[in-house]
């Protein structure tokens, strides 16, 4: 059961599960439209909010985020908005890059989480802010990796009423990226969509829909490389856990069927807008 002081002078075990559960909902249907995994809400509503240690946080989000994969990635995959190959070929370094966070964490401080977290966050919106203004899709790529494996893809937009076609390129330095986006996964509890559609947005040039769409195939697989770890240290509590994976499964299944319907330029809006308020309410938790 969970016994934090702090929790008890805060809300009844009822309310707080039904809090919990409702907020998961919400962190479920944004993390499931933007490629984030539940966890960039879940975390800091858990230690901000209800004063949970941050490691327990992380572990119920790292089980938000394996939900959110598996309500988003099924409605994404049926609709084509999801980029199969280069997902499968991109998270080969994520699961390497996870298991070497899942380490780290036993050696690492809960403020430097903290910071990493706020730190991940802002990277990730400086890097979409500055993203190619007015450029279209890759029509042509001269990576020889991508060519050679076909990693490039094709969707059909409901909202723009056509078909995107797009090319890939700059493979290496996506794998690299998504090596450090599977640490962060198993740091901070957060899906590592903080830097996979990033790096598939701006170093890869896929449209923002696939880059989330293929984010949520992968956040699933990274979360379960990690999560044996976070349970044999028993840093998942299941009085925790259990609302917030039924609520972000929930609201995952919901946000999979908005997703190919709205604008892309508002999905970007919805990811910098969650990525720089979660990072400064992070940022001053660390310094407190």
């Amino acid at each position: 059961m969970f016994n934090n002081a702090n929790y008890n002078k805060l809300v009844s075990p009822v309310d707080f599960i039904i809090i919990l559960a409702l907020i998961s909902v919400a962190a479920g249907l944004l993390g499931s439209l933007v490629g984030l995994g539940g966890g960039i809400v879940i975390v800091p509503v858990l230690t901000l909010i209800f004063h949970i240690d941050i490691r327990l946080a992380i572990g119920a989000s790292v089980l938000s985020v394996i939900a959110t994969s598996s309500g988003a990635a099924i409605t994404y995959i049926k609709d084509g908005l999801t980029n199969l190959r280069t997902g499968i070929f991109l998270e080969v370094a994520t699961t390497i890059g996870a298991l070497s966070g899942a380490f780290l964490t036993t050696v690492i401080s809960g403020n430097i989480l903290y910071f990493l977290f706020a730190i991940v966050l802002l990277y990730s919106a400086f890097a979409m802010m500055h993203k190619r203004k007015g450029r279209e899709v890759l029509k042509t790529s001269t990576d020889k990796l991508a060519n050679y494996l076909n990693l490039h893809g094709e969707y059909y937009d409901s909202n723009l009423k056509k078909t995107i076609k797009y090319k890939v390129t700059h493979t290496k330095l996506g794998l690299g990226l998504m090596y450090v986006a599977g640490v962060v996964s198993a740091l901070l509890g957060v899906g590592s969509g903080t830097l996979k559609v990033p790096a598939m947005d701006v170093a890869m040039h896929m449209p923002i829909k696939a880059s989330a769409a293929t984010s949520d195939f992968m956040i699933g697989v990274t979360a379960a490389a990690s999560a044996g770890a976070y349970f044999s240290r028993g840093q998942i509590n299941p009085f925790i856990a259990a609302p917030v994976v039924l609520g972000v499964l929930v609201g995952a299944m919901i946000g999979s069927h908005w997703l190919d319907a709205i604008n892309p330029r508002y999905v970007k809006l919805m990811f910098l807008s969650v990525l720089l308020i979660v990072s400064v309410e992070m940022f001053f938790r660390g310094l407190a």
